[in-house]
């Protein structure tokens, strides 16, 4: 768990220490990264750290695997604040909060004004997230969104249009009567995830708790459980009950595997999991936006994924190398790499121009319906996401509501419940902040 360790600069510039001439040139500062990529992100990240650390001789990075989100978090809680503490570490979304208020980390914005780095070169949709009260606190790397992902045979066989996917609840729910198939197919699916269910309301334009989203003010109670939330659960209680919904869990394999092996013909993904989507199916796969009830104006999607927050505490030479390597990360050719490689956005608009990823598109031209519905999302604190510390806690209220509402139970009954727990763990998290 040391953040620092000498072993990989060794037989870069070293020498032994009782022989260094004077104009040698000085030891490189290295830093730790820890990261919570696995798979096809951790062999992209691996190779632009590479890129990055042989683009100069001042600075190593070393990109280290710390598990899952959760596990990389607790990982950072017993060091964090100290000089043992990586000097950059990545979080997911519903961490920034926490964060912000832990004491371990230096505001990005302390060396955006410092280098007057131009913030305008990045995505702001996906900025929007990290920013509070005008300063940005941490620098968004993985950016993903949800997106519908569809079986265009599949519509093809019952009459609907592939080029025309549904896009209103009314719509999904129509669909999904004529593409069910008694004991073979299920017309739509979605995760048992609070992820999906936050940004269904959030396309709404609906708040997820107080003070505007948690941005105005500390969140004190849960709203999801209005009118927009309740929507939502109406709507998957009627497909479920009518037998069009297949219920597949908690796992994303699981229900990727069903869509893939024609189980589902609609189903809730990330946009990170479009490219695989369409290499492991059979058949023609379709993305369109995510679906919003009839009666409102489709607001957009916030983002999902994580950032990449610098540690203080640690020596000032390691927060310019993190900074550097920030920087680096946000230029349109790494974030070009970083997109073919794996499927989330870039975060630097430009690296849609680069040849690689014009190429890529040529192949998956579903890429570009999920930047569009990301650059087509209205700014507002429904979008830009909501700030509790308690996130992960209230995520597993929402699953647990779920799936007591597929078990039978009331709709409105099991959304209360899980705003009633939200509403707990924000109360004991603020009483806790307040001492």
């Amino acid at each position: 768990m040391s953040a620092c360790s000498n072993d990989a600069s060794k037989g870069t510039n070293e020498k032994d220490n009782n022989s260094k001439d004077p104009g040698e040139k000085q030891e490189k500062t290295e830093i730790s990264f820890w990261h919570a990529m696995s798979g096809p992100g951790q062999v992209a990240l691996d190779s632009i750290v590479a890129d990055f650390n042989n683009s100069q001789d001042k600075y190593v990075v070393k990109a280290e695997f710390q598990g899952t989100y959760e596990e990389s978090l607790t990982k950072l809680r017993s060091v964090g604040g100290t000089k043992d503490a990586p000097a950059i570490t990545q979080v997911f979304e519903v961490g920034t909060k926490y964060m912000i208020e832990s004491g371990y980390i230096e505001p990005m914005q302390t060396f955006i004004d410092k280098d007057n780095y131009d913030l305008s070169q990045l995505e702001d949709n996906i900025l929007n997230y990290y920013r509070v009260d005008g300063n940005l606190y941490s620098m968004p790397f993985n950016s993903s969104t949800p997106v519908m992902i569809y079986n265009k045979d599949a519509f093809k066989e019952v009459g609907l249009d592939p080029e025309s996917p549904p896009q209103t609840f009314n719509e999904v729910k129509e669909a999904a009567k004529k593409l069910t198939k008694k004991n073979e197919r299920f017309g739509f699916s979605m995760l048992t995830y609070g992820w999906f269910f936050e940004q269904l309301v959030a396309t709404q334009g609906g708040h997820y708790v107080d003070n505007d989203n948690g941005r105005s003010d500390d969140a004190t109670k849960a709203v999801f459980n209005g009118e927009e939330g309740l929507r939502v659960f109406n709507w998957l209680n009627e497909m479920n009950k009518a037998g069009t919904f297949g219920n597949y869990g908690t796992n994303w394999d699981d229900i990727r595997a069903a869509f893939q092996t024609g189980k589902v013909a609609m189903y809730m993904d990330s946009s990170a999991g479009v490219a695989g989507a369409i290499n492991n199916s059979p058949f023609e796969v379709g993305v369109a936006y995510i679906p919003y009830p009839d009666e409102v104006e489709r607001q957009g999607v916030a983002i999902g994924g994580a950032s990449l927050w610098m540690s203080k505490g640690i020596a000032e030479e390691e927060q310019e190398a993190a900074w550097e390597f920030m920087k680096y990360l946000a230029t349109p050719e790494s974030q070009a790499k970083w997109h073919v490689g794996t499927g989330y956005f870039a975060i630097n608009p430009a690296a849609y121009d680069q040849d690689i990823v014009k190429t890529e598109w040529e192949k998956y031209p579903q890429f570009k319906v999920t930047v569009d519905q990301l650059q087509s999302t209205k700014a507002s604190y429904a979008t830009q996401g909501a700030l509790i510390s308690v996130f992960p806690e209230s995520r597993q209220q929402v699953v647990t509501a779920l799936e007591n509402m597929y078990q039978g139970m009331d709709p409105k009954k099991a959304l209360d419940q899980a705003a009633d727990g939200t509403n707990r763990a924000i109360e004991i998290a603020n009483k806790t902040k307040k001492k």
